[in-house]
């Protein structure tokens, strides 16, 4: 009786152990699609690896043409600017200056220093310009027509000047890259005695003094 007793206790125990195996041996278990042998996974995975690599340098090459793209941008404008430079006869503030057309001038009203609109589209060329070239610094002359005293000209040529100085340092450019010098009625660019040509010389001039 007991030897059967401890015959089934030993069958128990066997069937446990059984089930207990068997539950690790599923564990262990790579889970596989149905239908997909190991080899057709593998395969799988070498192809999403082979795209992947194939994104990536396709993006690598893409980077690179645009910055060669950039570059040869940079050149071109550095050349149509070297173009446009001409030497001026009197030294600036910080030595040769150098004149360019593609910095435009802004003119004023009579016994005026504010920015007119009209005169906003063309501020904001010569910051795009400037923003173009970070080494390039300029000199604002601030000039007058022939009306008022010396003395009163000077003042209102260097507010000019100032005026603009201030809506390009609000564009974003820096107040190290722009001096300023006010010449009032010293220098006008028309020097007739007639109200086209005061109108003219109602100006701020920019120049280059570093590029």
């Amino acid at each position: 009786m007991k030897k059967g007793f401890l015959g089934v206790i030993a069958l128990i125990l066997c069937i446990c152990i059984g089930v207990v195996l068997t539950g690790c041996a599923k564990k262990n278990v790579t889970k596989q699609e149905p239908g997909i042998s190991e080899q057709q996974t593998e395969a799988a995975a070498a192809e999403r690896e082979r795209a992947r690599q194939e994104a990536e340098q396709a993006r690598r090459e893409k980077e690179l043409r645009e910055r060669e793209e950039a570059a040869r941008k940079a050149a071109e404008a550095q050349k149509e600017l070297e173009k446009s430079l001409v030497a001026k006869k009197y030294p600036g503030i910080e030595g040769e200056v150098f004149e360019s057309k593609l910095l435009k001038d802004v003119y004023f009203e009579f016994d005026r220093y504010d920015i007119r609109p009209e005169a906003t589209p063309l501020l904001k060329e010569n910051a795009a310009l400037l923003m173009k070239y970070p080494n390039m610094k300029i000199q604002v002359e601030g000039h007058c027509d022939e009306r008022g005293t010396s003395e009163y000209n000077l003042s209102l040529g260097e507010r000019r000047a100032d005026s603009v100085m201030k809506y390009l340092f609000s564009l974003g450019i820096s107040r190290d890259r722009i001096s300023t010098i006010s010449f009032g009625e010293e220098r006008p660019f028309d020097p007739t005695h007639t109200e086209e040509a005061w109108s003219k010389n109602r100006r701020a001039h920019i120049v280059i003094v570093s590029r």
